[in-house]
């Protein structure tokens, strides 16, 4: 278990801190994660990595010289927000454009992408490459579902010893997808991790038993055998790794592999070389040149007591790039030519706190919502145990704590940029990335791209009229729709979310004021959330126990009902019928 914390919501916070007072050499702190320490050519691509944090060294520990340029850490086992990446992909980038590297999560890919968004339209140029290296999470024709592990190290080696000679954008990006597409990986575990805090783990293997293609949270693998000899296990994963080779590699006699054997927390390093002392015959049986192997921890999750084999097969670019020195906290290859530091100063003279000018009328709707803000913590602080128990159903119960810690975080940011002066445009916006980084995973980062989309769509420099409003909310709607890839029938928020902007734009084209438009249209949110209950889910961690949840609604839709009754509120008391 994990025994050493503080406050267990504070962890990865703290951890950052931690790591970056111990590395400053190589890294630096800056909002989102870290970037490189040391300073990086004008017009060297910049690659980007990042996850939740936990699996240490992934993703924080493999920044710097020769690896990647920046990581954005996540609380645990959760994305990062859109907007830490966002802040790190800027801080590390130097006008050769941007690499996005990730593990294949449905909260990585959405965050990601929005921050990509974000990058493109202040044109930055902005490419991403998804890690899909585990043979247990889809089979051969659906490689593109399958999920990032221990192999990202491969990937964001690749990618990142390209852009250090310098080439451009197009070729990091094919380079990394070329290192994606020539590697393969398959976990096992003895028993489940710990989280901060936590009396229990969040999943356990029963005594005597391994669980194969195990995924690094703890997924579902492929079954559970009776725990093996180590050279069983070396059989097992070689095995299973040389029945799927890569296109390019016909056959192992004679090709290049990099062999990385994974700890993922608890299995140590005596018991990772007896394994990979089988490994090695059994590649070397096959016929298999071994270049320049890894043994020990790359990808971890928290105390997780399982270990995870990659095969990476090379071809003459990518052994190039492979033995390509690099230089970062956890992970050293050769010698690098020592690059200078960056000036601290210069970097802290960006004032990040800086709001831009608003009109009056501007702040005035700003005083609104921050108001609406503070009902809409004080309605989740109240909900947070009824949110989380319609999650647990059928998904991990986390929905009222993350949606609680991102409403907090959001009033918390709106109430000081309402100090500093901020219109109603930049106020949403500073509640939306604080809410995003704050909550984490999926809705996290949907309810910062809602907030987002209605704060782009106000401004700092009209009033908040009514059709500001109706645009905002039909921009969130689409915002959510097209990041999050849900529809109605789906059993998410999207099937509140719909009908409370169609009812808003119709009971306002028909001439209702904004306050009566917004109370149907939250009366419709509300019996369309309740509806929920009748549907079977098709997005999120609740699918694949879609039968438990019959019966109970959507806690996302649900929660969003909860949020817009309480801004009707707001608005009753603030503009009056």
């Amino acid at each position: 278990m994990t025994r050493l914390f503080n406050d267990p919501t504070a962890f990865a916070d703290e951890f950052a801190e931690g790591f970056v007072a111990a590395n400053r050499r190589t890294v630096r702190a800056v909002s989102g994660g870290v970037v490189r320490a040391t300073a990086v050519p004008p017009g060297q691509v910049a690659v980007i990595i990042g996850g939740g944090s936990g699996h240490y060294p992934a993703f924080g520990g493999l920044v710097g010289q020769g690896l990647a340029h920046g990581a954005a850490l996540g609380n645990i086992f959760a994305s990062p927000s859109a907007g830490q990446v966002y802040s790190v992909a800027k801080a590390a980038e130097t006008g050769g454009g941007v690499l996005l590297t990730y593990g294949n999560y449905a909260g990585d890919v959405l965050n990601f992408d929005a921050a990509q968004d974000r990058l493109r339209a202040e044109g930055i140029a902005c490419e991403t490459v998804t890690t899909t290296d585990d043979i247990s999470s889809a089979g051969p024709a659906e490689r593109d579902r399958r999920r990032g592990v221990a192999g990202n190290l491969c990937v964001f080696k690749i990618a990142a010893a390209a852009a250090e000679e310098g080439r451009e954008l197009a070729e990091v990006v094919r380079l990394a997808r070329l290192a994606n597409d020539r590697t393969r990986s398959m976990g096992v575990a003895f028993g489940g991790c710990t989280l901060p805090g936590a009396g229990a783990p969040l999943f356990e293997v029963p005594a005597g038993k391994m669980a194969v293609g195990l995924g690094i949270h703890g997924e579902p693998g492929l079954s559970e055998t009776d725990v093996p000899t180590a050279d069983e296990l070396a059989e097992l994963l070689v095995g299973n790794l040389l029945r799927e080779l890569p296109d390019g590699v016909p056959t192992p006699a004679g090709a290049r592999v990099v062999p990385i054997l994974n700890g993922l927390g608890s299995v140590k390093y005596e018991e990772l070389y007896v394994v990979y002392r089988r490994v090695a015959q059994l590649l070397e049986d096959a016929g298999a040149v071994i270049v320049e192997p890894e043994v020990g921890e790359f990808c971890t999750s928290l105390d997780m007591a399982g270990a995870s084999l990659t095969l990476f097969w090379l071809d003459d670019e990518l052994e190039a790039l492979w033995l390509a020195p690099a230089d970062t906290p956890a992970y050293r290859k050769g010698s690098v030519t020592a690059a200078a530091a960056v000036d601290q100063a210069t970097l802290d003279a960006a004032a990040d706190a800086d709001v831009p000018p608003a009109s009056d009328e501007s702040r005035a709707a700003a005083v609104i919502i921050d108001a609406a803000l503070a009902a809409i913590q004080d309605t989740l602080d109240r909900s947070v145990d009824e949110l989380g128990r319609l999650d647990a159903i059928a998904g991990d119960g986390d929905h009222g704590i993350g949606m609680q810690r991102g409403a907090r975080a959001g009033r918390a940011a709106a109430a000081e940029a309402l100090a500093a002066g901020a219109g109603a445009g930049t106020l949403l916006i500073k509640a939306a990335d604080a809410w995003a980084d704050r909550a984490g995973g999926t809705s996290g980062a949907l309810w910062g791209v809602a907030l987002r989309a209605l704060g782009e769509r106000l401004g700092d420099a009209d009033p908040a009229f009514s059709a500001a409003v109706v645009e905002g909310v039909a921009a969130a709607r689409d915002g959510v729709i097209n990041y999050g890839k849900a529809e109605v029938g789906d059993k998410t928020m999207v099937d509140a979310l719909v009908p409370f902007a169609d009812t808003l734009a119709a009971a306002l084209g028909e001439g209702a004021d904004l306050v009566e438009a917004w109370r149907r249209a939250a009366d419709s949110a509300t019996k369309a959330a309740a509806a929920t209950s009748d549907l079977l889910p098709r997005k999120g961690r609740a699918r694949p126990h879609a039968e438990k949840s019959l019966g109970t609604p959507d806690p996302g839709a649900h929660s969003f009902a909860l949020i817009v009754v309480a801004v009707g509120d707001v608005l009753d008391g603030a503009v009056g019928g």
